[in-house]
């Protein structure tokens, strides 16, 4: 086996089976977009950002995703239509694939790092993959190991990532072609047939929020975090499109992270090293930050172009998906917290995409309705975010990212309750959780209007900076939430959303439908705790 780049003691190809085929090692940046542009699989865009194109699917597959099933899985992994079971012989089947494909390849890359920004609990990872630009995704994600550290690396996980292979699905327990297979056992992570990075960073979040809880008693999180000045956290919870990464980019708060975060009984820290944000109507003025972070460095997913002259992203072109995505080291943001770690946080806020245009856009919290509203996950799933939707659909993805919870989502639920109850480290240790409806009003999706993003962002500072505290709040009707009446720079009427529909008993009837969906949803956790929450 060869190897280029700066050697690492550590790595033995008969640890991980790659033989006779030359290995790219930890590979800087400028060198893996210098080998993708070569190999013809990507181009600069005019920002300096490297343009790829990730073929068939332009996101997850939460269908062609599998658990081994061994001791471990069997005692703690919530079998279900998302967690499904693969067995170990399938497994080596696929393993034994895969490997035959990356050693047939003229050349691969490998990348050595690590997830959570905490001592206690970092996860060493070796990523060994197919094509060079998944290699430049992982650098940017991942949290990047310093040179010292590096000569000493020894990976705790291993993922192999080959989207040229394929599996056949009458012979290895698959549903199609394309696959991703964790391993517990082997603390393996098989992905092949899908080039969509995400499949990537996703694996190991699912790895964290199976060992993580289990383990250490972590509640593991799918959502985005900052840092007041005053040294306030807050956290953003919420699927994709929902806002989670342009609302906790703030200028005025310092970035933690934009998607994976744990909270120990001392703090919350960052899972990884970058951030995966949606580029799709990507504007400067509504979303500065991530508009300067897309520079060399950064990798664009799907994007088009104003014209292939310019080669000037045209970040409002779907034609490819609605879910076009940019990956970027987190230092390409300026105002970031660089150790990614904060106290336990006082905010949390729980975004969700409302489709039927019924929730208030700004509501309170008990921590018995944070626990109802964390199991429901509802949101509308924004057309592009998985293979196979195309327009908006109501959804419940329970603690906003049932697709990467290996456990019962009651366990999440559970230690989030446990948390927001023994309250924060600071002075009235009094935690807020605050539901935000970033979708719909005046109506439904097609009828009334998506949220302003200035009126969230308005109520969202608000809440942080105490003055939600003062004001008046009333309890609406259908689903028992408080709403303030006023907030400082936002309308009055746009609080409550039965008075922005036109026909107030047109509001009747979907709130009441949506209701009903809550509690059809809710009647699988309806054993948890017995509180009456609406």
């Amino acid at each position: 086996m060869n190897s280029v780049g700066k050697k690492n003691p550590s790595f033995s190809s008969s640890d991980i089976g790659i033989k006779d085929v030359k290995c790219n090692w930890n590979l800087s940046p400028a060198a893996l977009i210098e080998k993708t542009i070569a190999l013809g699989q990507g181009k600069l865009t005019a920002t300096g950002a490297l343009s790829i194109d990730t073929g068939k699917f332009t996101g997850r597959s939460p269908k062609d995703r599998f658990i081994v099933q061994d001791d471990f899985t069997d005692e703690h992994v919530h079998w279900s239509e998302i967690n499904q079971s693969i067995s170990p012989e399938h497994y080596q089947q696929l393993k034994t694939k895969v490997l035959a494909h990356l050693n047939a390849q003229e050349e691969i890359y490998i990348r050595d790092a690590y997830a959570c920004a905490h001592t206690k609990y970092q996860l060493n990872i070796r990523v060994v993959t197919e094509y060079p630009w998944q290699n430049l995704f992982a650098y940017n994600m991942f949290l990047r190991p310093d040179s010292s550290s590096i000569q000493a690396f020894e990976h705790d996980w291993l993922i192999l990532a080959a989207p040229g292979c394929k599996a056949d699905p009458a012979k290895d327990g698959t549903r199609q072609d394309n696959f991703a297979v964790i391993n517990f056992g082997e603390k393996t992570i098989l992905i092949g047939g899908t080039a969509y990075t995400g499949e990537i960073k996703k694996g190991i979040f699912s790895v964290l929020n199976a060992t993580l809880p289990t383990e250490y008693g972590v509640l593991s999180m799918h959502c985005s975090a900052n840092v007041g000045r005053k040294g306030d956290t807050a956290l953003f919870f919420g699927l994709s499109g929902t806002g989670k990464t342009t609302l906790s980019t703030d200028p005025e708060r310092k970035l933690i992270g934009d998607d994976e975060h744990g909270w120990s009984s001392a703090n919350v820290f960052n899972f990884e090293g970058g951030c995966y944000a949606k580029t799709i109507n990507l504007s400067e003025g509504k979303e500065p930050d991530i508009w300067r972070a897309i520079k060399f460095g950064a990798m664009v997913e799907n994007i088009g172009y104003k014209d292939e002259a310019s080669r000037v992203p045209d970040y409002e072109d779907d034609s490819k998906t609605q879910n076009t995505r940019v990956s970027y080291p987190i230092d390409h943001i300026d105002n970031i917290v660089y150790n990614s770690r904060g106290d336990i946080p006082e905010n949390i806020f729980f975004l969700t995409c409302d489709a039927f245009g019924v929730l208030p856009p700004i509501s309170k919290l008990t921590k018995e309705q944070a626990m109802y509203y964390f199991l429901l996950g509802y949101t509308a799933k924004i057309a592009g975010t998985e293979a196979g939707i195309n327009e908006p659909q109501a959804t419940f993805s329970a603690c906003f990212g049932l697709p990467f919870l290996p456990l019962n989502p009651m366990t999440y639920a559970g230690l989030l309750g446990e948390k927001i109850a023994k309250g924060s480290h600071r002075k009235d240790k009094r935690i807020n959780v605050w539901l935000v409806n970033t979708g719909w009003s005046g109506g439904p999706y097609g009828v009334g209007n998506r949220m302003e993003l200035t009126f969230t962002r308005s109520m969202i500072k608000h809440a942080l900076n105490g003055r939600l505290a003062d004001v008046e709040f009333e309890t609406e009707p259908f689903f028992g939430l408080s709403i303030p009446k006023t907030c400082p720079d936002v309308p009055n009427a746009l609080l409550n959303p039965r008075y922005t529909w036109r026909n107030e008993e047109e509001y009747d009837v979907q709130a009441a439908k949506l209701k009903d969906l809550f509690k059809a949803n809710y009647k699988q956790y309806e054993a948890f705790h017995a509180a009456e929450l609406v």
